[in-house]
């Protein structure tokens, strides 16, 4: 229930509050308070958003945190595939483009067939190579055969052989049986000394018969002739293997599959995206000449920049960095240092240091980007926020801090940036629930007095700095604005805490609705009660 003496307190209140100067207020309990400036067209107050809107427009909130940040050097970059990773196709052999079986764009995986080229020139060869195998098949069967010929008669000499010596090796016996016999007899004297000589001879002839038979020259003819058919066997199958090594060969050069028309199959080297396609179709190409397409594997990319020589003590191989690129903003590429030029640049003075990337994501090669090597951390915690929370105000640098169902810009000193992460210097409490999400938003609907973010059919913008009306009540609602943004602003740090179970939070802010006269009433009757 509203009582008058109450409405007239708040009306005496709400003139004495406005017989301070307005940037006064609106000072107390910051330690810049630079986002109110009569003026300009950065925003005056806070907004009040409700939760559909709030969730609406996509807003999230961090808290500001205490951390040590990872930094380094910064310099500008060059996203670049990896050596082996970019690959020109050209042609395997002289021909004719046939088929185009891909575009540009597409992706494609190793071994996938790009075009079709006919190559007379393998017909050809193949042709040749299918003529040689057959003279060669036709000299193996031959020499085949004259091997087993050989064979056959040297398994026969080595028969005859071993008969031959045995009959010799008989003949000796008896012969030189006969001429021991004699031997006696002309001893005694019963024959002639002519019959013992003619034992003798035939005993001598026996032997050489034997010697010749145990040399065995028709065994040794046989397998001389034998190993001659080996021989040409041999060459005859290794004959019959080049007239197709040939056209193996060729193949295997070509790297490609080809069918016995001469069609070739150009395969991918790698698996990646067509990057271009030059050939078209029915375009006559030359061996190793003319460019088919050029595939890129955008999977693992690389950055690559210069680094003065004056900062060569502090990178390395294996140091971590960042990159960020300008098209995506909000991505932050993580990886570390591979490898870091041998020589100095005379003119420049720098050198250039080549970073591998742990994951692409959406980066193409050819972008310019922005690498931080990572090279020591700050010695203890700082202030921070996500550098997505900060608002470009016409040179002056804002956040939007919550209080409450309001939002209150708040301008902030930055300093170092680490990734994502800024270093506030100024303009913020440990603690403060900060719009990391949307502030841009936040922003835009401060500027046009509301619109968006109205949370009612009322006007929801907290206006502390626009100018006082003639009214009464409009007198009272800025004073109780102001005063609501200034409990709010140095009560954060309680809330903070209130938040973390140590003490209670304070009460909400209080909203000016300037819709209707009593509204500023109304909203006072809410409080009391």
């Amino acid at each position: 229930m509203r009582s008058w003496p109450y409405i007239s307190t708040a009306w005496a209140s709400s003139l004495l509050v406005l017989a301070l100067p307005i940037a006064a207020i609106a000072h107390t309990g910051h330690d810049h308070g630079a986002e109110f400036h009569p003026g300009t067209s950065q925003p005056a107050s806070g907004v009040r958003v409700d939760g559909a809107t709030a969730e609406r427009l996509g807003l999230q909130i961090e808290p500001v945190q205490r951390r040590s940040l990872s930094i380094g050097l910064q310099t500008t970059a060059e996203v670049v595939t990896q050596p082996d990773q970019t690959v020109m196709v050209n042609a395997p052999i002289n021909g004719t483009v046939v088929e185009l079986l891909v575009q540009p764009g597409d992706v494609v995986q190793q071994g996938q067939a790009l075009a079709r080229v006919i190559a007379p020139d393998l017909i050809e060869l193949r042709v040749s190579s299918q003529e040689d195998r057959v003279g060669a098949e036709a000299d193996l069967r031959a020499a085949q055969a004259n091997l087993t010929l050989a064979r056959r008669n040297y398994e026969r000499q080595v028969a005859i052989a071993a008969t031959e010596i045995a009959a010799a090796q008989q003949q000796v016996v008896l012969a030189q049986d006969r001429f021991e016999q004699d031997q006696r007899l002309v001893g005694a004297g019963a024959i002639a000394r002519q019959q013992l000589l003619e034992s003798e001879s035939t005993l001598a002839a026996a032997r050489s018969q034997l010697t010749r038979a145990e040399s065995r020259q028709p065994v040794l003819e046989a397998q001389a002739e034998m190993e001659r058919s080996q021989a040409a066997l041999a060459a005859a199958q290794s004959h019959l293997q080049l007239s197709t090594a040939t056209y193996q060969t060729r193949l295997q050069q070509l790297n490609s599959p080809a069918t016995e028309q001469g069609v070739v199959t150009v395969v991918a080297p790698i698996a990646g995206k067509v990057a271009e396609r030059p050939v078209t179709l029915g375009e006559a190409v030359e061996e190793a000449v003319t460019p088919i397409l050029s595939i890129v594997n955008g999977d693992r990319l690389r950055v690559t920049a210069n680094v003065y020589e004056k900062d060569l003590g502090q990178v390395s191989e294996g140091q971590a960095v960042r990159a960020t690129v300008d098209s995506l903003p909000d991505q932050i590429f993580t990886g570390r240092v591979v490898t870091v030029g041998a020589v100095v640049d005379g003119a420049t003075r720098v050198i250039p240091v080549t970073a591998e990337l742990d994951e692409a994501g959406a980066l193409k090669p050819g972008m310019f980007a922005e690498l931080e090597i990572l090279t020591s951390r700050t010695p203890e915690a700082v202030l921070t926020i996500p550098a997505s929370a900060l608002v470009d105000a016409e040179g002056r640098t804002l956040v939007f801090v919550q209080n409450g169902e309001a939002f209150e810009p708040v301008e902030i000193t930055v300093g170092r940036r680490a990734g994502d992460q800024v270093e506030i210097q100024s303009g913020l409490f440990e603690g403060d629930q900060v719009v990391v999400q949307g502030a841009l938003q936040l922003y835009a609907q401060s500027l046009r007095g509301g619109g968006e973010a109205a949370a009612t059919e009322e006007t929801d913008l907290v206006r502390s700095g626009f100018s006082v009306p003639s009214w009464g009540w409009g007198l009272g609602g800025v004073a109780i604005a102001a005063t609501a943004f200034y409990i709010g602003r140095r009560s954060r740090p309680a809330a903070a805490a209130a938040m973390n179970g140590h003490v209670p939070a304070p009460a909400p802010d209080l909203v000016l609705t300037a819709s209707r006269p009593d509204a500023v009433a109304t909203e006072a009757d809410h409080h009391h009660s």
